[in-house]
C-alpha cells in the first residue's frame, strides 16, 4: 500500500547559516555599533538566546532572524518565542526555542482533519510524525494538499512517499 510520512523538521545547517547571517547583519548596523547585543544558538538544545539593551533592539534582532530564515527558505513558524527576562544590569534576555517534531496535540489535529475529509486513507501517529497510508496515490496527494491548505501552527514536510 502507498504510504508517506508527515514530519516537522528544520535543516540544522541551513538554520546555522541563517543565524550567522543575522549576526553579521546586526554587527554591521549603525544603530548596533556601540551595543553589547549577542545572539547565541545552542545546537544541542535548539535554543536561540538573545541578550540586548532595550526592546527596540530586541525587536530588530528578532526581525533580522526571521528575515534571514525566510531568505534561507526556512519557515519562521518553527520558532517559539519565549518571554523576555531581565538579565544583569539593564540587559534583556529572550530565548527562542526551535520546534522540531510534531507534538501529540498537533498530530491529533492532523489525524482528525484527515478523517474529517472522508478520503479513503488511514492516518496514524508514530512518535513525532504522522504516517498516512491508502490504496490510491491520488488520495495521498489529496491529503498533502489538504495539509498544506490548513495551518497547524508549525511547518510540515511530506517525506518517504512509497508506492
Amino acid at each position: 500500500m502507498p504510504t508517506f510520512d508527515i514530519v516537522s523538521k528544520i535543516d540544522a545547517q541551513t538554520l546555522d547559516n541563517a543565524m550567522n547571517n543575522a549576526k553579521k547583519e546586526i554587527l554591521n548596523r549603525y544603530d548596533f555599533s556601540s551595543s553589547k547585543s549577542t545572539i547565541d544558538h545552542d545546537k544541542k538544545t535548539n535554543v536561540i538566546t538573545i541578550v540586548t539593551e532595550d526592546d527596540m533592539k530586541l525587536k530588530a534582532i528578532e526581525d533580522s532572524i526571521i528575515s534571514r530564515m525566510v531568505k534561507q527558505k526556512l519557515d519562521p513558524k518553527s520558532l517559539d518565542f519565549g518571554k523576555e527576562q531581565y538579565a544583569s544590569g539593564n540587559m534583556i534576555r529572550k530565548e527562542i526555542s526551535i520546534k522540531e517534531g510534531i507534538d501529540k496535540e498537533t498530530a491529533k489535529k492532523i489525524v482528525a482533519k484527515i478523517k474529517e475529509s472522508k478520503l479513503k486513507v488511514q492516518a496514524s501517529m508514530m512518535d513525532d510524525q504522522v504516517r498516512v497510508q491508502g490504496k490510491n496515490i491520488d488520495d495521498l496527494q489529496s491529503v498533502i494538499a489538504l495539509c498544506r491548505s490548513e495551518d497547524f501552527g508549525q511547518p510540515l514536510q511530506f517525506i518517504n512517499m512509497r508506492n
